[in-house]
């Protein structure tokens, strides 16, 4: 795993800190953040992103409406979208993979899953 661009766009910073700290573990990844989604698209129009993790319920745009724009543009299409939420509701996880997220994983977060889910989709990255 080399030379990967991940962006965390989550409005928590305690949070976004724990994703990063369990991101860093995973050498050669750069790590980009946002705090919402607004900020996130900001970063994905100005950068090109191998990964894209987010949170579901944050202000001015949720996760869920970034999903569905990211899936809308056709330089992400094919990016792995991870949610990360505390929204554990089977309806939730279902309406965030019909959006177009490749994975879901429920809060309280384990460093271990996120590395996990994170190299297993960016094995199948390029």
């Amino acid at each position: 795993m080399s030379n990967y661009k991940v962006l965390v766009v989550e409005d928590s910073p305690t949070m976004r800190q724990l994703i990063v700290f369990a991101l860093k573990r995973i050498r050669g990844l750069q790590i980009a953040e946002a705090n919402d989604g607004v900020g996130g698209l900001k970063k994905l129009s100005s950068e090109k992103f191998d990964l894209i993790l987010t949170d579901i319920n944050m202000p001015i745009m949720d996760g869920l409406k970034l999903v569905s724009l990211i899936r809308n543009d056709p330089n992400y299409k094919e990016v792995p979208v991870v949610v990360i939420t505390t929204e554990g509701a089977q309806e939730d996880r279902e309406r965030a993979l019909s959006l177009g997220a490749n994975e879901y994983i429920t809060k309280p977060i384990q460093t271990a899953k996120i590395i996990d889910v994170v190299r297993s989709l960016l094995d199948g990255v390029g």
